[in-house]
Order: structure tokens, then sequence, then C-alpha cells
């Protein structure tokens, strides 16, 4: 059995902060399995999934921790090993004028139907047409069985008709 070590980090954007990374993985045992990383605002910020023979554990944890000396702040977390989760796992795409609160308002009813988010990503850009902002966003959710997918385009599409926001759920 492999140890599973989940790994935060954040830089001021430079090259070479993966290849710096992912060297001191490899040179201590570790292999990078997953991971989602993206420049914002000038910072690069990223989670990694990394796994090892648990003997490596902590000269894995401490050969990234060292990337701290030159700007990369990196934190981890042992993950135990996950436990196999019941629901359907659906795509939930938003589109709509930007405003304040979309996420807020999109992620309390999911929370209120116990949907889990899974992985979410959202921007602003420019509206084609009129170049007003507009907001997107992409998210893999898993539902609970007690939720139908119907109750949770229904709930969206209320909120989508009082945000003007584009709801598109389909499962994935």
């Amino acid at each position: 059995m492999r140890d599973t070590l989940v790994l935060t980090v954040l830089a001021t954007d430079r090259t070479g902060l993966v290849e710096s990374l992912a060297a001191k993985i490899a040179g201590a045992g570790g292999n990078w399995e997953e991971s989602r990383m993206a420049r914002l605002a000038g910072q690069f910020a990223g989670i990694l999934l990394v796994t090892c023979d648990p003997a490596k554990s902590d000269e894995v944890a401490a050969a990234v921790r060292a990337l701290d000396a030159h700007g990369l702040q990196v934190t981890v977390r042992r993950a135990p090993a996950a436990a196999p989760v019941a629901g359907a796992r659906i795509r939930l795409e938003l589109t709509g004028n930007d405003r304040p609160g979309i996420v807020r308002d999109v992620s309390r009813i999911l929370a209120e139907l116990g949907i889990n988010v899974e992985e979410l990503e959202s921007q602003v850009g420019s509206a084609p047409m009129s170049g007003e902002p507009l907001f997107t966003a992409r998210a893999k959710l898993l539902v609970p069985a007690m939720v139908t997918i119907a109750e949770l385009r229904a709930r969206l599409e209320a909120l989508a008709g009082e945000l003007m926001v584009d709801v598109a759920a389909a499962e994935k």
C-alpha cells in the first residue's frame, strides 16, 4: 500500500516552478499522479496528489517544504484511502452576466440539496456582442441518490431566472 499526499502550492508566477516541484517530488521517491494548477493574477496556485512508499512520506514532505526558501509555499496533508461514494456524477455549466454572489447563491442550493462540489472552474470574460463582463463556470458534482437531476435542474433554473444565469446540467 502507498501513502497519498495532497499538496497545495502557491508562489509568485515565474518560469520553472513546476519543474522544481516535480524534481523535488521525484528526487525524494514520490510519484506525481494528479494535479490542477493555474496562474491567477500573477500568482501560481495548484493542488496535486502525490503517492509514495510509506517509508518515503516524510522525505517527500520535507523535500517539497524546502522549496519555501525559494518562494514556493507548499502545504502537505496525508490523505486516508478514499472510500467509494454513492451518487450520480454530473457536469454543471453556468453562463451569465457577472455580478457578485453568483457562486454563493449556486453553492447554497447545492449544499441545501446535499450535493458535493468535486471540481469547480470559473472565470470572467467579455460577452461576445456587448463586451459586458460574462461569468462562466464548470463544475463536477456528486449528487446523492435521493436528489433527482430534475429537482436539481428546477432549483437552479429558478435561480437562473433570478440571476439571469443559464444553467445546463447533464449526467457525466
